[in-house]
């Protein structure tokens, strides 16, 4: 019987690529003033998540417990699984992959967890080169380590036009090195070895538009690599950036296209609207 992939919804894989690859997703939750909502589409999006924050509404987010993973690994395990791979957004970052070993040594088949050290897209990707390995045949173990391989190759790199929503939340980390007290520089920032970390400093969003360009294109050097655009309430920069991508990486995207898409609910409310993101993730070999 198959090994299953389960992930959380940080990860941002559309519904339809999720379902195709067989990956089970898990919501985190967000709560808005008193109000709690499983992040997707009939709960937290990124939409509510943008108005709240514009309004000034308290916004934060919960991570699912060991319980509810646990829930999902025997419904799984129900349906015929007899390993399962459970990926998940670093662990510097949230306490989803603790909740996910907690549940794993509770569950009746064998889990194998991993902490990605990424967010978002890049997350999302080493979910899917797992359930790639799973599909051949390959053991838990072999997909895990696909998905670990994937995720440390990745590059994610993001524009905010304000840290203060990553100062509140508490995971800013490096970055506020990069700008000391003055919260009116916009930075480009990283994801470094699981935490979000300074990269450069620029003035104005055009400027980190074209530099969020160039960095991708050099990440993707003359490897063939999957790209996403991603971005919360910032529509028109994002799907001008995306194309930008299309046309400079042709040869190294082959016949994949640049996604384009919103941020999800979850890392929308740390990061804020006007924010921009890259995800370079290269192809694994073999």
């Amino acid at each position: 019987m198959p090994v299953v992939v389960v992930t959380d919804s940080t990860a941002s894989l559309p519904p339809e690529v999720a379902a195709a690859h067989g990956i089970v997703v898990v919501p985190l939750q967000v709560v808005i003033g008193a109000d709690v909502f499983d992040e997707g589409s009939d709960g937290a999006t990124p939409e509510l998540v943008a108005a709240a924050l514009k309004e000034f509404r308290p916004v934060s987010t919960s991570r699912p417990t060991p319980a509810a993973l646990l829930e999902v690994y025997e419904r799984v395990a129900e349906d015929g699984a007899t390993e399962i791979v459970s990926v998940h957004l670093s662990s510097d970052m949230s306490g989803t992959f603790e909740s996910a070993q907690l549940a794993a040594k509770q569950a009746s088949v064998p889990v194998v967890t991993v902490d990605s050290r990424q967010v978002g897209v890049a997350t999302g990707y080493a979910a899917l080169s797992a359930a790639d390995v799973a599909a051949v045949g390959g053991s838990a173990e072999e997909a895990a380590k696909a998905a670990l391989a994937r995720a440390e190759a990745s590059f994610s790199i993001f524009y905010v036009d304000t840290l203060e929503y990553l100062r509140r939340g508490g995971r800013m980390g490096a970055a506020s090195a990069l700008i000391g007290g003055a919260l009116a520089v916009k930075p480009l920032l990283q994801i470094q070895d699981g935490k979000v970390a300074g990269l450069e400093r620029v003035r104005t969003s055009s400027r980190a538009l074209a530099r969020l360009e160039e960095l991708a294109v050099q990440a993707a050097g003359d490897q063939q690599v999957d790209v996403c655009v991603a971005h919360l309430a910032s529509p028109d920069r994002a799907g001008q950036l995306a194309e930008h991508l299309a046309e400079r990486l042709s040869d190294n995207l082959g016949d994949r296209e640049v996604r384009c898409g919103e941020l999800g609910a979850v890392l929308g409310a740390h990061v804020g609207p006007g924010m921009l993101a890259v995800c370079v993730a290269p192809l694994l070999s073999g």
